[in-house]
């Protein structure tokens, strides 16, 4: 959630856990339900369900909730109609948008996603246009409070990490997706508590965007789609302040 930068997208699916509660935790059951039904209720042999519950873990999701989504999904019914596909789109100012939805209606999601696209000032894009703007990593983040940094990173790197970076805010671990669960496991191993831990789309080029006007104006449509009921992650190439 949240399409800008890594540091500022921790801090507001934080603040989204307190104000949204109830839509967030709708959302993480659908996506616990989907991968229940595709790959079998139990986390050890689903790896899918096992990225949902990370996050599930982030957002202090209740065990009865998670079990419930879970068994929707291995018994059928809900978890059965709902298709995953990403609209591929460009906001104003040049900044691609790749928009991750579940949806049990195709027809009603594409028009509200294009209305909020029109409203915003974007509009969908053809079809391959932004997907070879981004490339799918394995990302770790944690806090500079949660770790060492010469000692993650050692730890990082030799458990298979591709990249490691140290910023102000804390250090982000990039991993090929094959790599992430080994390296995840490597760190959380540890004791160490990761802000972010999932498989994604990282943008190969950024739009950087300094006109407060121009971010406010990004920030908004991006915010507008996240909370679509149907929208599971927005992706973007824009770099906002901070970045």
């Amino acid at each position: 959630m949240a399409g800008h930068s890594k540091w500022a997208k921790v801090k507001h699916f934080k603040g989204a856990i307190d104000a949204k509660r109830g839509r967030i935790f709708s959302k993480l059951g659908r996506e616990i339900t989907i991968a229940a039904k595709m790959g079998g209720g139990d986390p050890n042999m689903n790896a899918r369900l096992r990225m949902v519950l990370l996050k599930c873990r982030s957002a202090n999701m209740p065990s009865d909730n998670i079990e419930r989504a879970i068994k929707r999904g291995t018994g059928g019914g809900e978890g059965a109609n709902f298709e995953e596909f990403a609209y591929e789109a460009f906001a104003p100012h040049g900044v691609a948008l790749l928009i991750e939805v579940s949806t049990d209606n195709r027809n009603r999601t594409a028009s509200e996603i294009r209305s909020l696209l029109t409203k915003g000032g974007g509009a969908i894009a053809t079809s391959g246009s932004v997907t070879r703007l981004f490339h799918r990593k394995g990302q770790i983040i944690v806090s500079r409070e949660a770790a060492n940094e010469d000692d993650l990173m050692g730890l990082a790197l030799d458990a298979g990490a591709e990249d490691f970076k140290a910023e102000p805010e804390g250090y982000e671990i990039l991993t090929e997706p094959g790599q992430f669960e080994s390296v995840h496991k490597q760190v959380e191993a540890k004791g160490i508590k990761c802000a972010v831990a999932q498989v994604t789309s990282i943008p190969i080029l950024t739009v950087p965007l300094t006109d407060p006007a121009a971010v406010a104006t990004v920030s908004k449509l991006i915010e507008a789609l996240e909370d679509h009921d149907d929208v599971k992650d927005v992706h973007t190439t824009g770099e906002f302040p901070g970045d």
